[in-house]
């Protein structure tokens, strides 16, 4: 075997079992876990803390000081920067920083959504996804013809199309109250895009997007998102907490730093 493909027990015993209790947490989770596309262990981030813009990406454990990193560059699904940062403007401004605490872009969103859309998720790959194709019903699932990257990438063309026919400037450089008119318009409906309505959707195009950017800012920090637990803090969620035992008899309200899946 050679060298490059050869990785420890722990690795293993660590990646199967995050992915194991991973995919329980959310719809889209359960897409890259563990191991790096050059087949690398994500160990591999612990030999700096720092990465190449020079942040940190360090997670508390529960009261021990214990860390870990998740490294959050290299994208795999959005390969040019001006898709990338049309997405991460359009998640920020339907999760904006506030004075509670970061917006969806210091917290990973689009980070998340990017692993997501290169994994299962993206490719609808446990999905029936043949016809007939009509257009869905307000209660029902995914119905399209195209796979959810296939819709992803359409849906960011638009945002594009739209920022350059009213604005005449990308979707990333006009200012937030410009990207919500837009936005809105997607909410409401009012987009076309060009094909039939049972292919896609504005509408159905941002409750998707609206749906990755919370759990992009929600989920486990091992998918990219909700970096440093930020968006657990202000919820005031725990995590994963191993056991409570040592404060379930507490007089007085505790407050618990949130645990990651592995911390």
């Amino acid at each position: 075997m050679s060298e490059e493909k050869q990785f420890s027990r722990r690795d293993f015993l660590k990646t199967t079992g995050v992915a194991t209790g991973g995919i329980i947490g959310g719809s889209l989770l359960g897409g890259l876990i563990g191991f790096n596309i050059d087949g690398n262990s994500s160990d591999n981030s612990k030999d700096s803390g720092d990465h190449e813009d020079g942040g940190q990406e360090e997670h508390g454990g529960h009261g021990d000081g214990g860390t870990f990193d998740v490294p959050d560059k290299g994208r795999i699904f959005f390969e040019n920067d001006s898709d990338f940062a049309t997405i991460e403007a359009a998640m920020e401004r339907i999760f904006p920083e506030t004075d509670v605490g970061p917006g969806a872009k210091a917290l990973g969103a689009a980070y998340f959504l990017d692993g997501q859309l290169a994994g299962a998720y993206g490719f609808n790959s446990k999905e029936y996804m043949q016809g007939p194709f009509h257009e869905g019903l307000p209660t029902q699932g995914y119905q399209s013809n195209l796979n959810r990257g296939e819709y992803f990438r359409l849906g960011l063309k638009k945002l594009q199309d739209e920022a350059q026919d009213r604005f005449e400037e990308s979707f990333s450089n006009i200012d937030e109250d410009k990207q919500d008119e837009i936005l809105q318009d997607f909410q409401d409906d009012k987009v076309d895009f060009g094909v039939p309505k049972s292919t896609a959707t504005s509408g159905y195009f941002f409750t998707m997007l609206r749906s990755a950017t919370l759990e992009g800012a929600y989920c486990d920090p091992i998918y990219h998102g909700n970096r440093n637990m930020e968006g657990w803090k202000m919820k005031q969620f725990p995590g994963h907490q191993h056991s409570y035992l040592d404060v379930i008899d507490a007089d007085d309200f505790k407050e618990i730093d949130p645990l990651p899946n592995f911390g």
